[in-house]
This record gives C-alpha cells, sequence and structure tokens, in this order.
C-alpha cells in the first residue's frame, strides 16, 4: 500500500490554477415535502417530494424506481436491492447498512451527508453534480462508472474500487482514501491535493489526469520510480 498525506492545515484553501477544473457542486434546495405514507419500496416506483424519516428498507426491493425531490434521513438499507435508481436533486442523510445494490444507478445533483455504509454496490452507476460529506463507506464499489462533477469531502473510504471508472472533474478534499484500487481508470481533472490521506492498493500507475501536491509527489516518489523500472539505491561511502 502506498500512502500519501496533506501537508496543509485541514479546511486550508488550495487555488485551482495549473488548468485544474474544479467540480460544479449540486444546489439541492427541496420544495416542501410530504411523509411517505409507509409501504414497501416497489420496484420501478415513482417517489416524489417525499420526506422518508428513519424507515427501514432492509431487504427490500425498489429496482428500477426514481427518487425525486426527496429527503431521506436516518433510513435503513441493508441488503436493499436499488439497482438501475435513478436519485435526482435529493438529500440523503445519515444512511446506514451493509450489500446495498445500487448497480447502474444514476445520481444526479444529490448530496450524501454522514452515510455509514459497507459493501456498496455501485458499479456502472452514473454519478453527476453529487457530494459525499462526512461518513464513512467502507468497500464502496466504483468499478466502471462514469464520475463526474462529484466531490468526497469530510469522508473515509476504505478500500474504494474505482477499477475501469472514468472520473472527471472529482475532487477529494479533508477526505481519506485507505488501500483505494485505480487500476484501469480514466482520469480529467481529478484533484487529490486536499486530500487528507491517500493510500492506493493498485492502480499508481494510472494516475495521469490527477493532480497531486509536491508533499504527495514526494511520499508516491518511490513508487512511481519503481512503475518506470528505476532503482533508487544510496551511494556507500
Amino acid at each position: 500500500m502506498v500512502v500519501a498525506r496533506r501537508a496543509v492545515k485541514a479546511g486550508a484553501g488550495v487555488k485551482k490554477g495549473a488548468g485544474v477544473k474544479g467540480a460544479r457542486r449540486p444546489e439541492v434546495r427541496l420544495p416542501a415535502l410530504e411523509p411517505y405514507g409507509g409501504g414497501e419500496l416497489e420496484p420501478d416506483g415513482d417517489y416524489d417530494g417525499l420526506r422518508f424519516t428513519d424507515v427501514d428498507f432492509a431487504g427490500q426491493d425498489g429496482g428500477g424506481a426514481r427518487f425525486m425531490d426527496c429527503a431521506l434521513t436516518g433510513c435503513a438499507v441493508d441488503g436493499t436491492r436499488l439497482h438501475h435508481v435513478r436519485v435526482l436533486d435529493s438529500m440523503l442523510t445519515g444512511l446506514r447498512g451493509v450489500g446495498t445494490d445500487l448497480g447502474s444507478a444514476a445520481f444526479r445533483d444529490v448530496e450524501v451527508v454522514d452515510a455509514r455504509l459497507g459493501g456498496v454496490q455501485l458499479h456502472g452507476a452514473v454519478l453527476e453534480r453529487v457530494v459525499f460529506r462526512g461518513g464513512k463507506i467502507d468497500f464502496l464499489n466504483l468499478r466502471e462508472a462514469r464520475i463526474r462533477d462529484v466531490v468526497f469531502e469530510g469522508c473515509v473510504l476504505v478500500e474504494p474500487d474505482f477499477g475501469g471508472a472514468r472520473l472527471e472533474r472529482v475532487e477529494f478534499v479533508d477526505s481519506v482514501l485507505k488501500e483505494a484500487d485505480f487500476s484501469g481508470v480514466s482520469l480529467t481533472d481529478v484533484d487529490l491535493r486536499r486530500a487528507a490521506e491517500v493510500g492506493f492498493a493498485r492502480g499508481v500507475d494510472r494516475l495521469a489526469g490527477a493532480v497531486i501536491s509536491p508533499a504527495q509527489l514526494l511520499d508516491l516518489a518511490g513508487v512511481f520510480a519503481a512503475e518506470v523500472g528505476v532503482r533508487v539505491v544510496g551511494v556507500e561511502g
């Protein structure tokens, strides 16, 4: 594992500069919401302008459903099947669960706040103008996903898998990435400079298109040298 840590104070701003394009953040403005009336999720269901509070969706199937202008707060999603779901202009706060299936989902203009999730399947998903703020997500599967204008802010990602994904205008701000898999990724304007910690399990050779800080470069120098076959050996005597 290769780890790079930021050498600036938390919260300190870093100018974009160097032609780096910043992510466009979502502006979620929810209308007056109606409380969710209860009952199980329905496949291909249509949920518009609803507030879900402390609802237990464990084991339910909402595949293909659409959530628009919704707020989900404190909901449990253990083993919930939400493949091909569409989440638009919505706020997800305090979600918790293990093994949530969000494969091939579409998230647009969404804020995900203080999530506590494990083994979330977002492979093949499309994420656009999304902020993940706070919380901790273990074993996040984003393989082959398309990730555009996304910010990971103040969150902990343990062994996230970005294998084969396409990332464009993605920022990691005060976040921790532990043993991240970047194998086969395509990166454009991916800003790692403000990450609190970055650890790579695989894919350091795929960082073209990312921007790192001088301190991170020093931390990663040995790995970069190994990738091009350069040995770093001190001079004796």
